[in-house]
This record gives structure tokens, C-alpha cells and sequence, in this order.
């Protein structure tokens, strides 16, 4: 039996971050992961061949950015532990069946140039969604790293002003209704309507149009970081912060239960037998549906909401490849973003595609996002070489019936083949592949329940304060006192936004700790 003062569940980022700040406080930490390997969505592997790292889930960190984390260095891990990040001047762009392109820049001069070879009406009216964007900002980035406030008093501080009203309509809205107001083009909208695509989500879903604010609000303000040497180095850095504060990182140790006495959370077992007792707290990424069957008598109603939380229909399938060089891309212009998104020549067409989805089919056309992150960071391949990060959306179960396991190489075999129509030197240059399924997404953490990248749907009835359920969306368990939860499937939702740090903070809050203070490494 060992003892700590804090005892967290899994190694993903979110438990990371929480785990740190409480060790930098001077609690004894220890963290257990199942996994032979650290990070879960936050780490990089070597794949497909020797000297070839791949960022398997997690490819570049944007939200993030703004966390005081990494803002403010509050844990150190830019200037004690090794973290650097590389931000490209064009963080996303579209390339369309016909070669023409689209970027993003961080600078949005640039931007509404490029939006201009399609639509000088749009160009302009980009100039002012961009400005909407930048003064939203500020106000949504104070919501993404702390505790949310109440649903219904949320609602009703937008309802107080002409401005806030205007937002809470956006809020509601889906992101092709209000891309149609804005946009006159069909290239423009499909271009921003693969924002919402990229939340796992259709365009036609009712409450996505305020993302495309919120991406282009960070993308200019912030652009996509590309942490060098792979995603893995924000885990790397946060183990270190851990350990350099007395704190205990262990692998192949899959908790199994949490064991809870006069209601509280007091150690947690694992599959093997070992106890691990928690003087203080215990935090948990234990996804929603699995929380009744890990903690010792959860309350009954708890429990049942909890695991009816909804999955999203768009689970996730990715090809990683070790390639002999860069890629060569058919289009003339210059491909040089960080997220590069292939598109139809018809919005309709990727509109179209998220409807199969809904019904549980494959994409008549795949909706490929690729990043080839070493053309930055050269350092995660050998000279000369290159590495391919590519994705598409597909239904957790076959409709075919046919196992994952038996026919993802005969689909990424079809992803390649769309990806020709893109790229002049595909198959040819790929040295060696490695394809992660739903099933193979969920296999790696338990909170990518089904393939699901973000834990649960994005819904507005799972989101915020309701972030999986009103009765856990404090980051804490009724009834369970000293039981704090992290991940993906927590407010602010899936993708690395070091949310950890909320969860943190209501422990601090607990032990009455000064977060302001003793959270910082001095």
C-alpha cells in the first residue's frame, strides 16, 4: 500500500495539469496510468519506423495558449521544463478539388486577401467577423479555465444587453444558417463550415455558429502551437514539473475501483491489487458512463445520468505515415498551414456527409484533415524525411456489420485514395503506415468512449455547468467528497485547453489552499 495526499487517475493532459499544481503547492502527488506510456490524447509515439514521431491523437495546441498555464508560465513549463512552441503564420487552410486554396493567417490583412479571390463582399464582411471575433475573445477565454458559472445565470446576463442578446442568438444558432447570412460564396462557407466540422460536428447542428468566432479568435490571436520536438513535450514538461515537486508518475497501473469510506473518496485499487491511499483527494478521468461501475456506492440518480450522456455520431479513424519526403500537392499555391483541410467542390456535398454520419454510414466523399507537422519541426524525423497526420470521420460500427480490427487497413487504403486526388507522390512516398480505428481510439483511453475525441457530444445540454451533467459539472461527484473529475468530457470540452486547471482550483478551494499563490512555481 502506498500513501499520498493526492492520488490522480490516467496521465492524460487534464490530470496532468491538476496533478502539478497541487504538487508545486507541496502536496505529495502520485499519478497512475494504465497505459505502458504517458499523455493520453497528448502524446507522441514512434509510430511506424525508428526516428519517425507521430503525435497520434492530439496534433497542435491552440486553446491552450490562453490558459494562464502557459500564458503566465504559472507551472514553469516553458521556462523550467523544456516546453517550446513554434506558431506558423498560417495556421489552417482549405485546398478544393479544383486546386484553388484558402488561408487563414494569423494577420487578418492577409486573410481577407486570400478570402478575396473568391468574393470582395466577403473579403469585407470577414474584415468584420474577425474584429467581432477579437472583441468576444477576451470574455470567452475568462470562461474556458475556471469552474463555469451557472446555466441560467449565464443566460441571463447575456439577456441584460442589446450586445449580449445579439451573442445568445449566435450561440443558438447552427454554423450554416449564420455562414449563409454572412457569406455570399459556397467555397467561403464550406471553408468555414469545416470549423464546426473539426468539433465533431455537422454545420447544420443547431448551437455551432458561435465556434467559428471562437476558433478565429484564438487562431489570430494566438495561432496554433506546434510544440517542437511533438505534442508529447507538454506531458513530458508536466511529468517533469511533478516529479521535480516530490510527486510519483507510474505506469501499467489500471485503477479499477475507487474506494470510497464515510463518503469519502479514500484510495483507489487497481486491476493487479495494489492501493493507493489518498489523504486529501482523489481526481479522477474517469469517463461518464464508466464512473458507477469505478466508484464504491454512487448515488443511483448520479449514476443513471451519467451514463445517459450521448456519444457523437462522428467517431474518428487516422492514418499515421512515415514518409520518404514531403508531400506534393497538385494545387500551385503554396501549402503551408499547420491543419490543411481537402474539400469537395460542393458544400452541399460536405453538408451531405454528416448526414450519413447521423445515420450511421460512411462518407460518400471522406472529409480528410491532414497535418505534416515535421515541414515545421524537423526534428521528429530523420533529414530528409517527413511524417503524414491525416483524419476522417466514420461510424463507431460498421454498417456493413465487419470488425474495425479485420477492415481499417482496407479504409485508410480508401483515405489514400482520396488523398491522391490532392497529392501527386501518395502511395509512392509512404515508407510505412500505422491506422488507429474507433476501436483502436477507444483501446488507448477509455475517454475516447467510442471514438469520440471530445468524451461526449458537444451539445448545449452538455456543455458548460452541464458539462457531462448538472450534477458533475463542478468537476465534482455528489456525495463522494474528495472526488475531483478531469477530461475531455468536462467543461470546456475535448482538445487540450489545460482544464486540469479548473479542477485544480476547486481543490484548492477545499483544502484552503491560495490557488493564487501556492498554485505558481515562484
Amino acid at each position: 500500500m502506498q500513501q499520498a495526499d493526492i492520488v490522480a487517475v490516467g496521465s492524460g493532459h487534464n490530470g496532468l495539469v491538476a496533478a502539478a499544481y497541487l504538487a508545486v503547492a507541496g502536496r505529495k502527488v502520485i499519478v497512475l496510468e494504465r497505459n505502458a506510456w504517458f499523455g493520453g490524447g497528448v502524446v507522441s509515439r514512434e509510430l511506424t519506423l525508428p526516428g519517425f514521431r507521430h503525435d497520434q491523437h492530439s496534433m497542435s495546441h491552440i486553446f491552450i495558449q490562453a490558459n494562464p498555464l502557459l500564458k503566465n508560465d504559472e507551472l514553469g513549463l516553458k521556462s523550467r521544463y523544456g516546453l517550446q512552441y513554434l506558431f506558423p503564420e498560417v495556421p489552417m487552410m482549405s485546398v478544393f478539388e479544383d486546386g484553388s486554396t484558402l488561408k487563414l493567417y494569423r494577420d487578418p490583412l492577409r486573410s481577407v486577401a486570400e478570402i478575396g479571390k473568391f468574393s470582395k463582399r466577403d473579403a469585407e464582411t470577414f474584415l468584420k467577423v474577425s474584429k467581432q471575433a477579437a472583441e468576444w475573445l477576451p470574455m470567452i477565454a475568462s470562461m474556458l479555465y475556471a469552474p463555469p458559472a451557472p446555466v441560467g445565470a449565464s443566460n441571463a446576463m447575456l439577456d441584460q444587453s442589446a450586445e449580449g442578446r445579439a451573442l445568445w442568438r449566435i450561440i443558438q444558432m447552427s454554423s450554416h444558417d449564420h455562414l449563409c447570412d454572412l457569406f455570399e460564396n459556397e467555397k467561403v462557407q464550406m471553408h468555414f463550415a469545416r470549423v464546426a466540422g473539426e468539433n465533431l460536428v455537422s454545420p447544420d447542428e443547431k448551437a455551432t455558429a458561435i465556434g467559428a468566432y471562437v476558433f478565429l479568435g484564438f487562431l489570430e490571436a494566438y495561432g496554433f502551437g506546434v510544440a517542437r520536438g511533438g505534442a508529447g513535450k507538454l506531458t513530458d514538461a508536466l511529468i517533469a514539473c511533478i516529479r521535480d515537486h516530490g510527486g510519483e508518475v507510474l505506469a501499467n497501473a489500471d485503477v479499477a475501483r475507487i474506494k470510497v469510506s464515510n463518503g469519502r473518496a479514500s484510495a483507489v485499487e487497481t486491476v493487479d491489487g495494489r492501493t493507493f491511499t489518498a489523504r486529501e483527494a482523489i481526481i479522477g478521468a474517469i469517463h461518464p458512463h464508466l464512473l458507477g461501475g469505478m466508484v464504491d456506492g454512487l448515488n443511483a440518480q448520479v449514476r443513471a445520468d451519467a451514463e445517459a450522456t450521448h456519444i457523437t455520431n462522428a467517431a474518428c479513424i487516422t492514418v499515421h505515415a512515415a514518409l520518404d519526403g514531403p508531400l506534393q500537392y497538385r494545387t500551385r499555391d503554396v501549402v503551408d498551414a499547420v491543419m490543411v483541410e481537402l474539400l469537395p467542390e460542393r458544400y452541399e456535398t460536405l453538408r451531405r456527409d454528416f448526414d450519413e454520419l447521423r445515420y450511421g454510414q460512411f462518407l460518400p466523399v471522406p472529409l480528410l484533415g491532414l497535418g505534416s507537422l515535421s515541414q515545421f519541426d524537423p526534428s521528429r524525423v530523420p533529414a530528409g524525411k517527413a511524417i503524414l497526420h491525416l483524419w476522417d470521420y466514420v461510424p463507431y460500427q460498421r454498417p456493413d456489420g465487419a470488425s474495425w480490427d479485420d477492415t481499417k487497413q482496407q479504409y485508410a487504403d480508401h483515405m489514400l485514395k482520396r488523398l491522391s486526388t490532392f497529392v501527386t507522390n501518395v502511395p509512392d512516398v509512404i515508407l510505412a503506415r500505422h491506422v488507429d480505428s474507433p476501436v483502436d481510439m477507444e483501446r488507448t483511453s477509455p475517454s475516447f468512449r467510442r471514438g469520440d475525441l471530445h468524451g461526449i457530444a458537444t451539445t448545449t445540454y452538455q456543455s458548460g455547468a452541464h458539462r457531462p451533467t448538472p450534477a458533475l459539472g463542478q468537476y465534482t461527484v455528489p456525495g463522494v467528497d474528495g472526488l475531483y473529475l478531469v477530461g475531455p468530457f468536462q467543461h470546456p470540452g475535448g482538445g487540450v485547453f489545460g482544464a486540469g486547471r479548473a479542477t485544480a482550483m476547486k481543490i484548492f478551494e477545499a483544502l484552503k489552499l491560495d490557488f493564487a499563490k501556492q498554485g505558481r512555481v515562484q
